[in-house]
């Protein structure tokens, strides 16, 4: 492995969240672009081929380290990872909702709810999922929110563009029909 992929690699395991290949590039600053690039490719192989335990993942626009998916359910049963707190349903059904239609106000997502956000927005802007992104153009200029880096961190994505489409998710929510038995 080279010298620079050895620095990224200490670079990705001491940090808690995705670094950016901007961030990275910091780290060598005499290196180009496509080298950072390379030796961040050179790493993920490193993982992939070598059988680790761990993985690079790109998501929120950076890279991390993290532990590959077939050891995190014995991890998690042993506590030794720091488990994220979970969101309740009006937390995440708000969520989603700004997810998709961002920006959006507070009165369209309270409109779509049926129900007063207030403390919802509140909770999700503590945690840093969403943010103001803008003000309206309406009545009172109203603040337009949006998804934040965390939130794709948080559900481990790359770009919003993974979210998945309207016509997956009908398919994905149908009640499954009970197969008649055979006789």
């Amino acid at each position: 492995m080279t010298t620079l992929a050895k620095l990224l690699e200490a670079a990705l395991f001491a940090s808690a969240r995705p670094i950016t290949g901007e961030e990275l590039a910091t780290l060598a600053p005499d290196e180009s672009a496509a080298a950072i690039a390379a030796a961040i490719d050179e790493l993920r192989e490193h993982y992939d081929v070598d059988g680790h335990g761990v993985e690079l993942q790109e998501l929120a626009g950076g890279w991390q380290i993290l532990t590959r998916a077939e050891y995190t359910e014995a991890i998690e049963r042993a506590q030794l990872a720091a488990r994220p707190q979970r969101l309740s349903a009006a937390a995440l059904e708000t969520l989603a909702i700004i997810a998709y239609r961002q920006p959006i106000s507070r009165a369209e997502i309270e409109e779509i709810r049926g129900v007063a956000i207030g403390g919802v927005l509140k909770s999700l802007h503590e945690r840093g999922l969403i943010d103001v992104v803008g003000r309206g153009e309406g009545l009172g200029r109203p603040l337009m929110y949006g998804t934040t880096p965390v939130f794709l961190e948080h559900f481990a994505l790359r770009h919003l563009e993974e979210l998945p489409r309207a016509d997956e998710l009908a398919i994905a929510l149908r009640v499954p029909v009970p197969e008649a038995a055979p006789e």
